[in-house]
């Protein structure tokens, strides 16, 4: 049996409608628009579909669960927070709403180091690059 052309379509417009979603939730929890932090059934909600269908669409349209989206997105904006030598990492956690040690937990889980141990990696390799340039 052939799979109408329709059906294909519509997977990848719930996948890119997900995405949307997340980025504009994420930026909204960044600049403190939100404070609660969305689930696959909250999105789902948004996009009008049942959290089991989105979760199945997803992974069918990309070969990802829309967790990996969720936290790719998140490590990259508390990598991108964590550059601003200013914010404390505790801060930082409380913006993305988790408490310190779950954000470290959380970083460590995804970038293999602390957010405290990547800032410091970050700095130095500016530092070395700034020494290669002016010698």
């Amino acid at each position: 049996m052939k799979i109408p052309q329709k059906f294909f379509a519509r997977r990848h417009e719930i996948a890119a409608d997900y995405l949307k979603e997340l980025d504009k939730h994420l930026d909204d929890i960044v600049s403190g628009r939100a404070t609660e932090m969305f689930e696959v059934r909250d999105f789902a909600e948004l996009i009008h579909v049942h959290p089991t269908h989105l979760s199945n669409t997803i992974k069918a349209a990309t070969g990802h669960s829309p967790c990996y989206f969720f936290e790719g997105r998140l490590m990259e904006i508390s990598k991108s927070m964590l550059h601003n030598v200013s914010m404390p990492v505790a801060e930082i956690a409380r913006i993305l709403t988790y408490d310190p040690s779950n954000f470290t937990k959380f970083f460590k889980h995804f970038s293999g180091q602390t957010p405290k141990q990547y800032r410091e990696a970050y700095f130095e390799s500016l530092a070395s690059n700034k020494e290669v340039f002016t010698t």
